[in-house]
């Protein structure tokens, strides 16, 4: 480099100045940008890949893990850096090595060399500013595999449980209760969670409630056919039942869309979905807690990711969803065999897709932005809501310890419940009031 070659030269002042002409201070910001990243990643390998493989003492195949942690790194830093070039040639050598049916950290690394290569394939040339991006639709594959997850992993239904034991506690002795559910259960078919919250109601004494639900969706059709079960169920039940559906995404809501009865005690239910809304300008969040806050809720239910891939910087975000998704892909070996089919489906359409969101893409077509349970704290203060702390950690642990593989961990984080594999969280669930 030009002031390597100055400053080791004989000390010219002429020479110098030069020298340093030679580059725009574009350029010198460009090189210590460059550095500064590369020493960030290189400072982060050993103390990642002692983590991401768990700290053990070596096994038969650590080395070649260790190696690949390195090398899936250094990638990372060549796509933030733009070097297609350095980043092409790594992509090759990596994908000899991450195998779908390999090991945990060979399976996890297989969806982030495939996210990377769709990174580095939308980048643009050194000097443009940030990545070109790419819109993700929701394929019959994806669908598949949340149907698996639901069934095979534990976080949706602990988050199902959660909530509909706090639901049935803020109803009690009430006659008229509403839940409203943005998302719909994930759009998983069957309204999995109402059932079971109508389960409960019909196991208690005395007269049952009227219970209302209103969906929120982006598919109409979708909402009427799990209304229409639901309906059904509840009538096989002999409960006083009505489903309204608002086909809408979650940004356009407005209070009015809700048809609220005076008398009624309201719940809002909100699993895994607010996360879509942390964008860059957080304007878009803020006015859809205000306009819930807006509805006066007994209570609303808050279930989220508890991770931080919400980063400004690329090289961070990758590091922390390495860390993270390395746990999930680790916790799924204690559940299924090495060979089976469905958690390759598992880790490729579902976990792989947050993956590829995550890495792959920016701007508005970067959904997956989940934050840690702090950071929701301090949103959903902003937003006028007081935290309900949740008091039933003794269920929680035993359901966690009836329906789930030992590894699984639960803690209380100042009223909230963490589950975690090994102690690294995973999801966070909270409840929030208005004052």
């Amino acid at each position: 480099m030009v002031i390597t070659n100055v400053m080791s030269g004989s000390g010219s002042g002429s020479m110098y100045t030069g020298g340093f002409n030679s580059l725009s201070r574009i350029q010198i910001r460009d090189h210590i940008s460059v550095y500064t990243r590369r020493y960030m990643a290189a400072e982060a390998m050993e103390e990642a890949a002692s983590t991401l493989l768990g700290g053990e003492p070596e096994e038969e195949g650590s080395g070649d893990e260790m190696k690949l942690v390195q090398k899936l790194i250094l990638c990372a830093e060549a796509v933030a850096c733009r070097d297609k070039t350095h980043a092409s040639a790594l992509l090759y050598e990596l994908r000899t090595d991450a195998q779908v049916f390999g090991s945990s950290f060979q399976r996890v690394a297989s969806c982030f060399i495939q996210a990377l290569s769709d990174r580095l394939a939308l980048v643009q040339p050194l000097g443009a500013v940030g990545v070109t991006t790419k819109t993700i639709g929701v394929s019959s594959e994806k669908e598949e595999a949340l149907h698996l997850v639901y069934d095979i992993c534990p976080h949706i239904r602990f988050s199902h449980f959660v909530a509909n034991t706090s639901i049935l506690e803020a109803f009690e002795g009430e006659s008229s209760v509403h839940v409203i559910d943005l998302g719909m259960t994930l759009g998983l078919q069957h309204g999995y969670q109402w059932r079971n919250l109508m389960d409960s109601l019909a196991s208690r004494k005395g007269r049952l409630p009227r219970l209302r639900i209103t969906g929120v969706g982006n598919s109409g059709e979708r909402l009427e056919a799990i209304g229409n079960e639901l309906k059904l169920y509840a009538r096989n039940m002999e409960l006083e039942f009505e489903f309204l559906a608002v086909e809408s995404n979650l940004e356009n809501l407005n209070a009015e869309d809700f048809s609220l009865i005076d008398g009624e005690v309201l719940v809002i239910n909100s699993i895994l979905q607010l996360h879509c809304l942390v964008k860059e300008s957080r304007g878009a969040l803020n006015s859809v807690l205000l306009t819930l806050y807006e509805l006066s809720p007994k209570l609303m239910v808050l279930v989220e990711q508890d991770s931080s891939h919400n980063g400004p910087f690329f090289l961070g975000r990758f590091m922390e969803a390495l860390h993270n998704y390395s746990a999930i892909f680790d916790s799924l070996d204690a559940m299924l065999p090495k060979y089976d089919t469905r958690r390759a489906k598992v880790e490729q359409f579902y976990f792989g897709e947050e993956i590829k969101n995550i890495v792959s893409c920016e701007g508005p077509a970067r959904v997956e932005r989940h934050e840690r349970v702090d950071q929701w704290r301090r949103r959903m203060r902003r937003a006028g809501f007081q935290p309900a702390p949740l008091k039933i950690i003794t269920q929680a642990t035993k359901w966690l310890e009836m329906n789930a593989s030992e590894g699984y961990t639960i803690v209380e984080d100042k009223g909230c419940f963490v589950v975690g594999w090994k102690s690294k969280p995973i999801i966070a669930a909270s409840c929030w009031k208005c004052c």
